[in-house]
């Protein structure tokens, strides 16, 4: 006697609440991402093989490219701690609003004379073409402005790093790590400069920022 034959239902899968989800998460990912805000100075950087990754925190660079110089530092509230810094040793008042202005600013390249004068601007009005680079020199009196924007950054790095001692989950990053952005064609005597000021505050570890390039390039 032949074995009765089971028809087979075919198997659907309701993927509509998948969708719900997927939609759910794209849209909380695009509305709380950051815009990555475009460099003010354009570095073309050398290419290396390295594929060590900068902090995304607790960091100063320093870039450098036709002979301008510029600075910034990672982290919004050391950025206002730094300011309040140089206000003091520079003898140049800002109010609140320049301050909370100096926070959103990614990088910079005035003298501290002409930094009000930066803030005052809209964002797409801080042109390079404007700034004329930190003044920087072999000295480590106050014409060397990048050497006391890298003093006071480190300073306003502990200062905060202090402030969040205690809290859940905090861990010290320890003092905070500068990094040279330079163009690959730029001269030496700039470069030099800026590798002599981190040497005269003792800061003899630091990185060069580089492109990543193909092992067989």
């Amino acid at each position: 006697m032949g074995k009765a034959k089971v028809k087979r239902a075919s198997t659907t899968i309701d993927m509509t609440a998948m969708c719900d989800v997927s939609f759910l998460l794209l849209t909380f990912f695009v509305l709380t991402a950051t815009a990555r805000q475009p460099e003010v100075l354009e570095v073309d950087t050398p290419a290396s093989t390295t594929q060590d990754k900068l902090p995304d925190d607790n960091l100063g660079v320093i870039s450098v490219a036709g002979g301008k110089v510029f600075f910034s530092v990672k982290n919004p509230t050391v950025r206002e701690l730094t300011l309040k810094n140089m206000s003091a040793k520079y003898g140049v008042g800002f109010s609140a609003e320049e301050y909370e202005k100096f926070r959103q600013l990614d990088e910079f390249g005035v003298p501290m004379k002409n930094l009000r004068q930066l803030l005052s601007l809209e964002n797409d009005k801080r042109t390079v073409d404007l700034q004329v680079g930190i003044p920087v020199d072999s000295t480590e009196t106050a014409t060397n402005e990048l050497y006391s924007w890298v003093q006071e950054a480190r300073k306003a790095t502990i200062e905060y790093n202090r402030s969040r001692d205690g809290e859940k989950d905090f861990v010290d990053p320890g003092p905070m790590k500068v990094a040279i952005k330079a163009n690959a064609d730029e001269k030496y005597p700039t470069v030099y400069l800026i590798i002599e000021t981190l040497r005269n505050q003792k800061q003899n570890k630091f990185s060069f920022v580089t492109g990543l390039r193909g092992a067989d390039d």
